[in-house]
Order: structure tokens, then sequence, then C-alpha cells
């Protein structure tokens, strides 16, 4: 079997920010950028993998989602655990360097963990 992971969803509640974070500091490319009324649905992927994309969605928008999970939705959202997302580089202490360089919010530090990875 030859299978690939052709593109993931994550929730975003500002497509501006959402394409700000994406294509000016992590410097993904846009693939697509969808409104429908007040929604937007942006593509973005690295440029050097063309067959992998991310779509930043809003949520809560399938149809049979309530209200409640609606709020339960975005109170997650709000604390993080919504939706994940792992990256990896070959340099990642070059590459946390750029990001800092490019004023992006900054969570933790790399940082050498008991279980034998950098992160």
């Amino acid at each position: 079997m030859d299978l690939s992971i052709h593109s993931t969803f994550l929730p975003h509640d500002d497509a501006d920010a959402a394409l700000a974070f994406y294509r000016d500091k992590l410097g993904f490319e846009v693939r697509n950028d969808v409104a429908y009324g007040a929604l937007r649905w942006i593509t973005v992927g690295p440029r050097d993998q063309p067959g992998t994309s991310i779509v930043l969605a809003p949520p809560g928008v399938a149809p049979g989602v309530t209200d409640e999970e609606r709020r339960t939705i975005a109170e997650m959202m709000a604390k993080g655990t919504y939706g994940m997302l792992l990256l990896a580089t070959r340099d990642l202490d070059g590459t946390f360097a750029q990001l800092q360089a490019r004023d992006v919010d900054i969570v933790q530090e790399p940082t050498d963990q008991p279980y034998g990875v950098r992160d």
C-alpha cells in the first residue's frame, strides 16, 4: 500500500492572523484561499513539499455541530488543545533563531528531553 499525508486541518478564528503566521513567519506558500460568506479556508504548505498541505479552517462548521460543541471548541482553541501540528527541521537552533528574529511568540525554547530528543 502506498499512502502519504496529503493535508491536515487546523482551526483558526482569525484568517488574516493565521495567514500572517504561516506565510510570513514560517515562509509557507499559499496554495488556496477560499471564502464562503464570512468564513475562509486557507491552504498552505512548505514550498519544497507540494504534496503536503495544511488547511487552515474555521472551527465548528461541519454539519451537525451543536452550539454547545462550538463553545467547547472555542474553549479548547483558547487553551491550545483543539488542534496540533508537529513540524520538524534539520537545524532546530538555526530555525529557532530565525523565528525569534521574525518576532514569533515562543512558548518554549529548544530543550533536550529526557527521552532522547531535542525539541
